[in-house]
């Protein structure tokens, strides 16, 4: 009988497979609690293995028995050694001393609660890792701050010290230099917080001390002093370059006079603050301003007379360079002289060449011929105001004056003075005819205008006298020529000038000559004659105001019955001159000069008691009014 075959069916292999794993991992869990569970019960009440405290092993032990073990173990709040250091200072210290207690049953039960803290992973976790690998647990300690803050104070005692400025100051000519100093302050509560940390280490180890350092500005001041000390090491010295005979300095400044000077001042140099030496500018300044005075001079040309027989200029006072002391550039070459430690410094001068030297001659200036001359007289003249006339007409002589120079008369006459030469004469002040230095000098000034005037230059600026003086009106009979009034001119400097114009392109030279014994003074003009020629016209004096009556006044200074007159009477009038200056006969230019005169009264005055002074007048002659 044929057999019968069935289809093929699988065994279900996978479900057997889960299942074995299932059972596999429930029985791994089983085990794995079991062993667990196991170690928890070995070691219920005992610190877990692998854990210490500062390298002390306490596996094993029941709290008590780690707490006493590691109080006979850890001597180290004992014996440790703290250590602090400041550049070569060194203080050392036990832990004790420093306010450290430890404290073992605290430590065995932060040892005991290792593994049992942080729920059961995290238990499971600090047990395998300190079987595994070990746990040292901290050790508990109480640190007293206040026994490590007295501490440090004493520390700091020896550390701290304040901050110093560098200073320099002169005491006379001694200078006395103190260095500064860098202030330094422990800082204890930084300080503290790296000695916790070591102390809780439970190793000796050295413990960094927290110093502030606060820098002054001014560190060192050794070099200024030294500076200093240089400039006050000698005498100072001041020259003049290229000086000659008769030139003023040297000048010597002792060294008490340099201390004067000397100062010290702080600079801000970014934001670095300096001490630096210096000579205070504005008393080196003071020092300085008489010796400019002294120094100073204008270029002064060549003076010359004209030789009338060769047509040449004969020298009779070689020029000067000007000179011009420049202040500021002294003190600045002063100062630089003298902290490289020189102490003769020459001072700063500039220099000015004059227009005419002493090689000029008559052709290269264009003075070849006379071209006007001009003569006053001035009899009747006192001793001091033939003085003045003098005095005045020598600053004139050799005199020269460019071509389109405006020239000032008062300017070139300088100070009228006692100590330049003149005396006390009578001159018109404050309406009055009075006493005066210089009176006279107005002379020279009529002269120069008359001379201007004939020669046809321009003037620029002229005034006359206040009243009629017959001197300027004199010949040289001595009589009095009315056309002669209106050619005054007078001077009082600056307030009253006169000035002309030389407009030709030639130099003029100046001489004149007072002859004494003839009472006269002439004026002479050299140059090229540019073929001028002048012509005047004057109305004379005219709208004549009578003298007022005389004054007689008492002088208590005379004696009884002595009389003398004091001012001199004139009538007043008007004049007016014209010129006219013509150029190769064609007229040039026309001017006036207008002038008033007042009408001036005549003064005496006679003594206490004198008897009728008008009739004591009249038999002396004195105090008459002119004719009209």
């Amino acid at each position: 009988m044929a057999s019968i075959s069935k289809p093929y069916q699988p065994i279900p292999v996978l479900p057997q497979i889960l299942a074995a794993l299932v059972g596999g991992v429930t029985l791994f869990l089983g085990i794995l609690i079991a062993s667990t569970l196991g170690y928890q019960l070995m070691y219920a009440g005992r610190i877990f293995p692998g854990v210490s405290v500062a390298g002390v092993d306490l596996s094993g032990l029941t709290r008590d028995e780690a707490a006493l073990k590691l109080n006979q173990t850890l001597s180290y709040p004992i014996t440790g050694k703290i250590l602090f250091r400041d550049g070569e200072k060194v203080w050392v210290a036990s832990p004790a001393e420093l306010g450290m207690v430890f404290d073992p049953s605290s430590t065995a039960g932060a040892a005991f609660q290792l593994g049992r803290n942080g729920g059961l992973f995290g238990s499971l976790t600090g047990q395998i890792q300190a079987r595994s690998s070990g746990a040292d647990v901290p050790a508990v300690i109480l640190f007293d701050q206040r026994v490590a803050t007295q501490y440090l104070s004493q520390i700091g005692a020896q550390i701290d010290q304040p901050m110093m400025e560098a200073s320099l100051q002169l005491e006379g000519t001694n200078v006395v230099a103190k260095a500064g100093q860098v202030g330094r302050e422990l800082k204890i509560e930084a300080t503290m917080v790296y000695l916790g940390a070591q102390l809780q280490t439970f190793t000796d180890g050295e413990v960094s001390l927290v110093v502030r350092e606060i820098q002054p500005q001014i560190l060192d001041v050794s070099a200024q002093a030294e500076a200093a000390r240089q400039v006050l090491s000698q005498p100072l010295t001041l020259t003049i370059q290229n000086s000659t005979e008769g030139d003023p300095g040297p000048y010597v400044y002792d060294v008490q006079v340099l201390a004067g000077l000397l100062g010290v001042q702080r600079v801000q140099n970014g934001t670095q603050t300096e001490v630096h030496v210096v000579l205070n500018s504005e008393g080196l300044r003071n020092l300085l301003n008489p010796i400019k005075a002294e120094v100073d001079r204008a270029p002064s040309n060549a003076k010359f007379i004209f030789n009338d027989e060769t047509k040449q200029l004969d020298k009779m006072e070689d020029s000067k360079t000007g000179r011009a002391m420049d202040v500021n550039a002294s003190i600045s070459t002063i100062n630089d002289a003298l902290f490289r430690g020189e102490h003769t410094v020459a001072l700063v001068i500039n220099e000015a060449q004059p227009q005419i030297p002493g090689t000029a001659t008559g052709q290269e200036l264009g003075i070849t011929e006379l071209v006007a001359s001009e003569t006053s007289y001035f009899y009747g003249s006192s001793q001091e105001r033939i003085q003045n006339i003098k005095a005045a007409a020598e600053r004139f002589h050799g005199v020269m004056i460019a071509p389109g120079e405006i020239f000032s008369m008062g300017a070139a006459m300088g100070d009228v003075s006692l100590e330049n030469g003149f005396a006390e004469a009578l001159i018109i002040f404050g309406g009055r005819t009075i006493k005066g230095v210089g009176g006279g000098v107005c002379q020279v000034s009529t002269t120069l205008f008359r001379t201007v005037f004939n020669a046809g230059f321009p003037v620029v600026e002229r005034y006359s006298h206040a009243y009629r003086v017959s001197y300027y009106e004199m010949t040289a009979s001595g009589a009095v020529d009315p056309d002669l009034a209106g050619l005054d001119a007078t001077v009082y400097f600056p307030l009253v000038d006169f000035k002309f114009k030389n407009d030709t392109p030639y130099w003029i030279l100046m001489e004149t000559y007072v002859n004494e014994s003839g009472r006269s003074l002439t004026w002479k003009m050299y140059s090229t004659s540019t073929g001028r020629t002048v012509s005047m016209n004057t109305t004379g004096p005219v709208n004549i105001i009578p003298a007022p009556p005389p004054l007689l006044e008492e002088n208590p200074e005379l004696k009884k019955n002595e009389m003398k007159q004091v001012d001199y009477a004139a009538n007043g009038a008007d004049v007016t001159v014209t010129r006219t200056v013509y150029q190769d006969g064609a007229v040039l230019f026309q001017d006036q000069f207008v002038t008033h005169y007042e009408p001036w009264q005549a003064i005496c005055q006679f003594g206490p008691d004198s008897r009728n002074p008008e009739k004591l007048a009249a038999e002396k002659k004195l105090c008459r009014n002119p004719s009209t």
